[in-house]
């Protein structure tokens, strides 16, 4: 699948908040969203979605418009993954991602084996069988975001779309989060566009990443060659260090602040 935006321009009133995006994604890639907090990066996800509508540009879905693909066509090649703020409704780990399957099972109808078998081998591909029986209430952060990440998984998505997957977590958790979308788009050959806070996190996953600045404007392009010193000045207002080392035989490059700009 190829999901495109194409000069997607978007503001509320007269503020001008998107100006003239562009990207493109194909199965198996994996782009990360990067800007400062309030530049944007939410209200993108919403109107690359449809949920808001572009004042200027379109998303297209191999080649067609998304305001053309019916609702049920769209969400069974994409699904979303809010941020994990908690469940208020005391349901184990599987019945959460049983939800998942809500559009194929129907209104007032009960889900059947298959939806359950589905959602099993959603919850192994994320290595989260042992939580199972786990009430979501009773979940940390970090257990509670891959449930959401099963749960999305249970239509067979080609895309996944994360807002802050890795936002409020540990070192380990993070990590864990981390791994499972790059797996995934290794594995399954599903691609991702990951909203987040952390450049270094999108140089260790991202082939590409799109990073919003305050004027509007945007740098789009492979992963090691945006994020670098001089966009980070720009976008965030901060004098940055890439520092780029080897361990193990592997390169990693971590993004130091160092003062406001």
């Amino acid at each position: 699948m190829t999901f495109e935006v194409k000069g997607g321009s978007f503001g509320y009133n007269s503020k001008q908040i998107l100006n003239n995006i562009s990207f493109s994604i194909e199965n198996g890639e994996v782009m990360s969203v990067l800007g400062s907090n309030g530049v944007g990066k939410t209200t993108l996800l919403k109107c690359m979605m449809g949920f808001l509508k572009w004042n200027q540009g379109e998303t297209v879905v191999d080649g067609t418009n998304i305001q053309n693909i019916p609702a049920k066509e769209l969400w069974k090649k994409i699904a979303y993954v809010p941020q994990a703020k908690g469940s208020a409704f005391a349901f184990s780990a599987l019945d959460m991602v049983v939800l998942g399957r809500s559009a194929h099972i129907g209104t007032f109808k009960q889900p059947q084996k298959e939806d359950i078998n589905i959602a099993l081998r959603a919850m192994d591909d994320v290595g989260i069988l042992y939580l199972k029986d786990k009430l979501c209430t009773q979940m940390s952060g970090g257990e509670f975001q891959m449930v959401l990440i099963a749960r999305a998984l249970t239509v067979s998505p080609n895309m996944l779309v994360l807002d802050e997957p890795e936002s409020n977590l540990d070192f380990k958790n993070q990590l864990i989060i981390l791994d499972t979308i790059k797996r995934l788009s290794n594995e399954k050959n599903i691609s991702a566009i990951v909203n987040t806070h952390y450049p270094a996190h999108a140089l260790q996953i991202s082939d590409k990443s799109l990073m919003l600045n305050r004027d509007g404007s945007s740098f789009y392009g492979i992963s090691n060659e945006i994020i670098n010193e001089v966009n980070m000045k720009k976008a965030f207002q901060v004098n940055v260090h890439v520092n780029e080392f080897m361990l193990a035989d592997r390169s990693y490059k971590s993004v130091i602040p160092l003062s406001l700009a």
